[in-house]
């Protein structure tokens, strides 16, 4: 564990400038939707029951380097510390899914909802307001706790990153069981089409697998080469990978969406406003909980960026699964890529400027 941590102690090359990455993607992404209109929708074409193949392996290999590296032997020995893993939990799974819902509804289907006009017809052949589809990117955005950068927050602040590791692993194991019902309810209530098997689908898919193969192959490759070798090496090189198959992702998506950001730039903004107010919002309820609880610093600080940053390849998964890549949805998932990086930074320094307030 060592070793990863010192591997993760600064922002590599790609993810500093990710924001960046992402809208050279935007860019990349109308451009091609412009001149080669045909080929992109073929591409999307080539599926196995609405499950699209090209995006299927793109976002494995956005997945798969996430959950190898995660030793879940750790998680055993978060149970002599409990408090903050409780803290985490009950944050990310019992408060942060619901402000989201309350938030986007509040901005994207109240405040904002006079510039979101019209409808659009997701996967299935349903007919739903534009807005909703917003909406419901920020739910999937919602219940969707990061597994991946928090490990970079929680270390730039720094923080415990034992317990960091630990929130990973026990994150992506409750993602399995939690995800589809949660989100499948919440889009319920959000009045969107509930496709059950498609939800269940995504999650076996773009978490259950990976998470599998990741646990597999990680142990035979620690046997077979040794860990140093592993966290040095393996895991050097398979960073960008997972970089790479996010931004290959991104530009498919905007592909897609070109005509409709040419037309009405200010959507990225609109959408923007809620994911920035909600992230705010889990981070400093989680932040005054940990000092509440009486936590350390180095426990309240990865607790409050574990809760607030999001899974954004699980949710960018889902909702191209859910309601394809030219939905409404996908572009909000994609909004909480956009402002990731700038946000949690923010957060971090925040977490250092304050470490005082902690015994």
């Amino acid at each position: 564990m060592t070793h990863i941590i010192h591997e993760e102690r600064r922002l590599s090359f790609f993810e500093k400038y990710l924001t960046g990455w992402v809208l050279l993607c935007i860019g990349l992404g109308i451009m091609l939707g412009k001149l080669f209109p045909q080929a992109v929708v073929t591409l999307d074409r080539i599926s196995i029951y609405q499950v699209s193949i090209p995006i299927a392996v793109c976002l494995f290999f956005m997945m798969y380097p996430i959950m190898v590296k995660i030793d879940f032997a750790e998680v055993i020995k978060a149970g002599k510390t409990p408090k903050p893993v409780l803290l985490t939990l009950f944050v990310n799974w019992g408060i942060k899914p619901f402000t989201m819902l309350a938030i986007a509804t509040l901005f994207l289907g109240g405040l904002f909802k006079g510039w979101l006009p019209g409808v659009e017809i997701v996967k299935g052949g349903a007919s739903v307001e534009l807005f909703r589809s917003y909406i419901s990117g920020c739910i999937l955005l919602g219940i969707a706790p990061c597994t991946a950068m928090v490990l970079i927050w929680g270390h730039l602040a720094k923080g415990n990153d034992g317990h960091t590791l630990v929130m990973v692993a026990i994150n992506s194991l409750t993602m399995l069981f939690l995800y589809a019902p949660l989100g499948g309810w919440l889009l319920g209530v959000n009045k969107m089409p509930i496709p059950w098997q498609t939800i269940v689908l995504s999650v076996v898919i773009y978490v259950g697998l990976p998470l599998l193969f990741g646990y597999y192959s990680r142990k035979w490759l620690i046997g077979r080469k040794g860990l140093k070798w592993f966290e040095e090496k393996f895991l050097h090189y398979l960073t960008p990978v997972s970089i790479g198959a996010l931004l290959l992702t991104l530009v498919l998506l905007f592909s897609f969406k070109g005509e409709l950001i040419i037309n009405q730039p200010q959507l990225i903004l609109l959408i923007a406003v809620p994911l920035f107010i909600q992230t705010c919002l889990i981070f400093a309820l989680s932040y005054g909980l940990a000092k509440w609880l009486k936590l350390p610093y180095r426990d309240a600080a990865p607790s409050a960026l574990v809760g607030a940053s999001n899974h954004f390849e699980v949710a960018i998964a889902t909702s191209t699964i859910l309601f394809g890549l030219s939905s409404g949805a996908s572009l909000a998932t994609v909004v909480g890529v956009l402002i990731e990086v700038p946000v949690m930074l923010m957060l971090v320094k925040i977490c250092l400027k304050t470490k005082a307030w902690f015994s």
